[in-house]
């Protein structure tokens, strides 16, 4: 599975890069079928509390998966994103078998 990180206007540190590498792996647990996963980070401006945002898109199940959010910190940002495209990946999973 290919995890590509793309932080827009700003340089990710090494840190969230982990986390993020990590969140990505856990979706596995949810579909074997994974082909790639991208993750855009953005800092809305003006500068406020809630202005980090994370988008992230997946490839898997022949279709693409995406979730977006916006909070205080990247890490929230992408825990919830995960968690939505976790739930994603089990419907199309179980509408899969269902056929």
């Amino acid at each position: 599975m290919e995890v590509r990180i793309q932080a827009i206007h700003f340089d990710a540190s090494d840190r969230l890069q982990d986390f993020i590498q990590k969140k990505a792996a856990k979706l596995e647990k949810f579909c074997d079928d994974i082909k790639k996963v991208e993750v855009s980070l953005k800092v809305i401006k003006p500068e406020t509390a809630m202005n980090k945002e994370a988008g992230i898109k997946v490839l898997a199940l022949n279709g693409e998966f995406f979730a977006e959010k916006v909070t205080d910190t990247f890490e929230e940002s992408v825990d919830v994103c995960v968690d939505a495209l976790s739930k994603q990946l089990t419907k199309a999973k179980e509408k899969l078998r269902g056929k």
